[in-house]
């Protein structure tokens, strides 16, 4: 990190100091230790026991399983997000369910062993774990999960509801087949892409294709069979009600963010240093993160152009995770001789809170054609450690929509090089605007980004969809 980027004490996000503290009062609403609740009172953070204690008083116990090709300990933030919930309503009282496979999202992801013991219960279904690396692999992956998923939901006992999430792409059709057997069953669609839009926005099959069409009358019929749908920003929400959402009746609808654990990102962290680091040089540098999957959703050619020009100044662009793109940005590195560009390899889990508080800035892009298909889950860990984002694609998505009303970062379109020079700029020379756009990042993870925030959004959907509920949530349009 840049001495100019942060002299400051920031003993709350993990950054060593160089001249007075910071202090912050808990009386402001700005201050990262304070969360803006539903009732419209600033106070301080409470644990997250209390509010899964508050869940349990209110909810309804249920039989319930989620469905999704991935689970921790995998490194795929859809396995994370799926445990967050299982365990949340575990812990509430319900009997809960996992249908995943043994792993595979990356290489580096570790197999896992079934618990058909406890609660959550974890069944884990054989994939070959081919991976990513050619569509090819990625549909044996798909096929063979979603045959003995649905054969092992035909075995299942009657559930109360089943929430799928949306790898492979149609898996929430297990779940109808497990309605057929026991018709009170309800499903949640909680979508975290969108089929088959995602495969004609890459060119992989075209829209107006037999293949196409296929898969979106699939889709129509899919959506008159579920109870919910959970899309994660109102982009997704409105692209999935423009084309499937049913003339009568129904499911409803539904806006729930990604999430991050307040236990993992607390507000005055202890972190180790990240290894590499020292190794990459970042110590008087002003680091730029990049975190996670680079694919077909993501555009690198403006963050290239800022990088050369600014090739003589102390920036450091960090790319940890992998993706399609990293090849290409490795050639770009190479090909315009950008030594500091860093690509290294995804982390253990363990290790992502020290990568981030490594890196004094955030970068998420999204290309245009990628608004409402998918939804950039890595916003939710850079707010929670306080880094101001740096958002490179269309207005409307999640990272937008979090930008404009927290203030935590920029909002650019591609090809604004000298937006990106002029952001990072400012950042690095001055101290108190980086500090006060860190607070509104951690402030917008506690308001609205936490397991603490979504996780009781979820438990109101579900305690709608309980048995004995008089009736379901009102959709949201």
């Amino acid at each position: 990190m840049h001495p100019r980027a942060f002299q400051i004490q920031w003993a709350r996000f993990g950054k060593t100091a160089r001249s007075h503290p910071v202090h912050f009062d808990p009386s402001k609403p700005s201050d990262p230790d304070c969360r803006l609740l539903h009732s419209g009172h600033t106070t301080k953070a409470e644990p997250n026991h209390l509010f899964r204690t508050e869940a349990k008083a209110q909810s309804t116990i249920m039989r319930l399983t989620i469905i999704n090709q991935f689970y921790v300990p995998d490194l795929a933030p859809t396995g994370r997000l799926a445990a967050s919930l299982a365990e949340h309503r575990a812990q509430v009282g319900d009997d809960v369910s996992v249908i995943s496979s043994t792993g595979g999202y990356v290489p580096q992801s570790p197999a896992a062993e079934a618990t058909d013991q406890g609660n959550p219960k974890v069944h884990r279904i054989w994939t070959p774990r081919a991976g990513k690396h050619s569509a090819a692999a990625r549909l044996a992956d798909y096929a063979v999960f979603s045959i003995l998923a649905s054969l092992r939901m035909l075995t299942l006992p009657a559930q109360d509801v089943v929430i799928t999430l949306t790898t492979p792409p149609f898996i929430a059709w297990a779940a109808v087949l497990h309605r057929l057997l026991h018709p009170s069953t309800a499903i949640v669609l909680w979508n975290m892409d969108c089929y088959p839009e995602i495969l004609e926005r890459t060119g992989l099959i075209r829209e107006d294709s037999a293949s196409s069409r296929l898969l979106r009358w699939l889709n129509r019929r899919l959506f008159g069979q579920l109870s919910a749908v959970v899309a994660l920003d109102h982009a997704m929400q409105e692209l999935l009600k423009s084309r499937y959402r049913p003339q009568a009746g129904g499911p409803s609808w539904h806006v729930i963010s990604n999430w991050e654990p307040s236990d993992r990102y607390p507000a005055k962290p202890t972190l180790p240093d990240w290894p590499e680091a020292q190794r990459l040089g970042l110590r008087d540098r002003f680091v730029i993160l990049y975190s996670g999957n680079a694919g077909f959703g993501h555009s690198f050619e403006t963050v290239i152009g800022a990088a050369a020009r600014l090739r003589d100044e102390p920036f450091t662009w960090l790319f940890v995770g992998g993706g399609e793109k990293f090849v290409w940005l490795q050639q770009q590195a190479l090909e315009h001789d950008l030594a500091q560009i860093h690509l290294v390899d995804y982390v253990p889990q363990d290790d992502v809170a020290s990568v981030l508080t490594s890196a004094d800035c955030a970068l998420i892009t999204m290309n245009e054609k990628a608004l409402g298909v998918i939804s950039p889950s890595k916003l939710h860990a850079c707010l929670a450690t306080g880094l101001p984002i740096l958002y490179l694609g269309p207005p409307g998505g999640n990272v937008d929509e979090a930008i404009q009303r927290y203030g935590c970062g920029v909002s650019l379109r591609h090809g604004d090089v000298d937006g990106i020079v002029a952001f990072v700029r400012r950042l690095a020379d001055d101290p108190e605007a980086r500090l006060e756009m860190s607070q509104k990042a951690r402030a917008a993870f506690e308001q609205a980004y936490c397991d603490s925030q979504t996780l009781p959004q979820f438990d109101r959907l579900l305690a709608s969809l309980a048995p004995e509920a008089d009736a379901g949530l009102t959709s949201t349009s």
